[in-house]
C-alpha cells in the first residue's frame, strides 16, 4: 500500500512566486528519485466552520497563506530511500542556497502516512 508524507506549512503571499519556483524544482527532484506524486496546494477555503483550521493550527499572521502538500510513494522503505537520495542531490541543495527558505519551519506541521483507503 501507499506512503504518503504530508505537510501543511505557513507562507507570506509575497513569497508565494519565489515558493512556487522552489517547488516546481524540488517536485522533478522527488520524481526523478521515485516519487509516484507531487502535489503543492494553496489555501482557498480555510474557515471551514468545524474542527481545527489549518491557519489556527500554523498560527498563520497577516499576510500569509496556507500551503498543503502531500508527496505519494510505493512504501514507507520507498520513501526513506527516495527522501535520502533527494537529500543528497545537489539540485536541491543548490536551489535552496539560491532561494532560502521561503517559509518558518517552525510552525510547519508534517507526518508520514500509511494509506488507509485508495479509492
Amino acid at each position: 500500500m501507499a506512503y504518503v508524507d504530508g505537510y501543511v506549512l505557513p507562507i507570506r503571499k509575497a513569497k508565494l512566486p519565489i515558493y512556487r519556483r522552489i517547488a516546481r524544482k524540488a517536485g522533478k527532484v522527488w520524481r526523478d528519485h521515485g516519487a509516484l506524486e507531487y502535489r503543492e496546494c494553496i489555501g482557498d477555503d480555510l474557515e471551514p466552520g468545524m474542527g481545527v483550521p489549518f491557519p489556527r493550527r500554523v498560527k498563520l499572521r497577516p499576510g500569509e497563506t496556507v500551503v498543503f502538500s502531500w508527496i505519494v510513494f510505493k512504501s514507507r522503505a520507498h520513501r526513506d530511500s527516495v527522501n535520502a537520495k533527494v537529500m543528497k542531490d545537489p539540485r536541491l541543495a543548490k536551489l535552496m542556497e539560491e532561494a532560502g527558505m521561503p517559509f518558518d519551519v517552525k510552525r510547519m506541521v508534517y507526518g508520514g502516512f500509511k494509506v488507509l483507503v485508495d479509492a
